[in-house]
């Protein structure tokens, strides 16, 4: 049982990152954009966007994928299954990456600091949360407790 929620862990630690890594994406080539391509242009750009959310998420796992791993075992060890307390673990894992970022930004290049950024890494953590939430952390609950039998609950 504990190898199988090693490996469900994992996988859904893989697919956050991929989730996040097209989020980040899709603040850069935006849906309405892509569906509105001229058909020449579509499969282009559509195999771009792939190869972009691979790149991402590459990097999404090198940076948040030891933060997250340890909101994982958090998660395992409490026996949380709130949507929310992933969703929020992403979020301050975002954070903590936009701030990386403008911390190790050039003095002389334009910084990173303004609201669409923000909101893009922000929109990353939330749905890196939820898609690991979805996949792994809901079943991390802890088990319901067993029924009263008939006899216990007459005498209670």
């Amino acid at each position: 049982m504990v190898f199988v929620r090693a490996v469900l862990v994992v996988f859904g630690l893989a697919l956050a990152c991929l989730a996040a890594g097209l989020t980040l994406v899709l603040f850069v080539y935006t849906p309405a954009e892509l569906v509105t391509l001229p058909r020449d242009v579509a499969a282009d750009r559509l195999s771009e966007v792939g190869m972009l959310t691979l790149a991402a998420a590459t990097h999404c796992a090198v940076f948040a994928g030891p933060l997250g791993l340890l909101a994982a075992l958090i998660g395992e060890i409490r026996k949380i299954g709130s949507w929310t307390y992933y969703t929020i673990a992403g979020i301050a894992i975002a954070v903590l990456g936009f701030l990386a970022q403008h911390w190790s930004e050039n003095a002389n290049e334009p910084t990173i600091l303004n609201n669409y950024a923000l909101i893009a890494f922000l929109t990353t953590g939330f749905v890196a949360g939820f898609v690991y939430w979805l996949v792994s952390g809901r079943s991390a609950r802890a088990p319901p407790p067993p029924p009263l039998s008939s006899a216990a609950a007459a005498s209670a």
